[in-house]
């Protein structure tokens, strides 16, 4: 049996050929015909959450973090999505993206004071990571001028807060264990925090919670669900406080390895939606909307990292150097992260080398597989590594004074543009003074 690629490209070795030939390798490449499928899967899932008063019962923030390019989240945009916003240049792409007021987040930790002026500014909503961040909120807008006679409050309208469970919620290999991360408050402290917010003036609440990242066990979802929505049912019996939205935040997980079984949209969203309507219905409480920041699922498995194979060594190991290296894609040396090869004309050719695909960097972890079942490569061959449509281009770096590859967009029409740039050696030295 012939067990070679089971994930799909979609250019043949001819199309990239010719497209190397303008665009050298190596780069990105994203289908932005699959990235609006998938986008449309998700928001019919999730339709299963009625309107709520006009307003949509569901709305997902796509993570920024995992690709930010305004070409993207231009696309995701017009889809409806929304934007998940983790520091200031983020929060200018979702902006000049179309994306605005309250359909962006800033989920943020240690967040500096001109960020949060900037998601202010915008409009957006502020996702609090921790209870002494209700001050130095209030300390950063009293300096941003007029915000008494805009608002009326010396706080935004509507703030949402991140909470932490701690070992009532287990943890998973990237995150880890919630009561070891940085991320969030304590259950007493959301209670805590939605007094003072209160007390502070504060009409509008939402609740978020974010424990985990590529988790594909569908059941870990459902119960981070399930422990939101009562902790939303005890803040309005204690507090009297009806939350506006639960953000379920992200964390689900992508197939990277072709024997895992991607999460289902509707399977997940009617679940989620069960467990809604057996908390709050039978409290007879008041609709919330459901909100989500799912980054990774979106967009990676709908991109990928196109190198070619230059150079070959054969000593305790056989070694394949190609011309991207960690600076491009750095999740398999910084998580031991697993992303498929194919390598383009040999789809259905026997896996009858084992290989480590390497790059250039001085780091030995500078590797994209290690003793990977591959096809026989020859210089010259083209790589296309997969899955890398989130945490790819993103998490790119200059070590070694590596210049990060560009973005090109395989458009619904078949043509392909170039979305970022490759990076060339005046932009290397343009932040130095020399």
């Amino acid at each position: 049996m012939n067990t070679t690629n089971s994930k799909s490209f979609p250019l043949s070795k001819k199309d990239v050929e010719l497209l190397s030939e303008k665009y050298p390798t190596p780069f990105y490449l994203y289908d932005e015909a699959a990235i609006r499928a998938n986008a449309r899967r998700l928001k019919e899932a999730f339709s299963v959450f009625p309107a709520i008063e006009n307003e949509p019962g569901y709305i997902e923030h796509f993570a920024v973090k995992a690709l930010p390019n305004p070409a993207i989240l231009k696309i995701l945009a017009d889809e409806g999505f929304g934007a998940d916003c983790s520091s200031l240049p983020e929060l200018l792409l979702a902006d000049m993206a179309g994306i605005k007021g309250e359909k962006i987040m800033l989920t943020s930790n240690e967040t500096p004071a001109e960020e949060y002026k900037k998601a202010f500014e915008l409009g957006a909503i502020i996702n609090l990571d921790d209870i002494s961040h209700i001050e130095f909120l209030e300390k950063a807008l009293i300096s941003h001028g007029d915000t008494e006679t805009r608002r009326g409050s010396l706080l935004p309208s509507i703030i949402c807060v991140r909470y932490n469970p701690g070992p009532l919620k287990g943890g998973n290999a990237i995150i880890g264990k919630p009561e070891e991360a940085k991320y969030g408050l304590t259950r007493e402290q959301v209670f805590e925090a939605y007094r003072i917010l209160q007390a502070k003036g504060v009409k509008r609440f939402g609740l978020h919670c974010m424990v985990a990242s590529n988790e594909l066990n569908i059941d870990y979802h459902f119960e981070t669900a399930l422990i939101l929505f009562e902790l939303a049912a005890e803040v309005k019996e204690r507090l009297g406080i009806s939350l506006e939205f639960i953000n379920l935040g992200g964390g689900v997980g992508i197939p990277y390895r072709p024997e895992d079984t991607a999460i289902d949209w509707k399977e997940l969203a009617q679940g989620i939606k069960k467990l809604y309507d057996d908390i709050w219905g039978a409290a007879g409480l008041n609709s919330i909307q459901l909100r989500t920041e799912y980054g990774r699922p979106i967009t990676g498995p709908y991109g990928w990292l196109v190198t070619k194979a230059i150079h070959h060594k054969d000593i305790y190991r056989k070694y394949i150097g190609v011309d991207a290296t960690m600076a491009d894609l750095m999740r398999p040396a910084l998580y031991g992260a697993y992303h498929h090869i194919t390598v383009l004309g040999k789809e259905d050719a026997p896996l009858t080398e084992t290989y480590d695909v390497v790059g250039s960097l001085c780091e030995n972890n500078d590797k994209f597989a290690i003793r990977r079942p591959l096809p026989k490569i020859d210089e010259g061959d083209i790589l296309a590594i997969h899955d890398a449509g989130a945490h790819g281009r993103a998490m790119g770096f200059n070590y070694n004074g590596k210049l990060r590859c560009g973005e090109l967009l395989l458009k619904t029409d078949g043509s392909v543009e170039m979305i970022r740039r490759r990076e060339t050696v005046e932009d290397y030295f343009a932040t130095l003074k020399i």
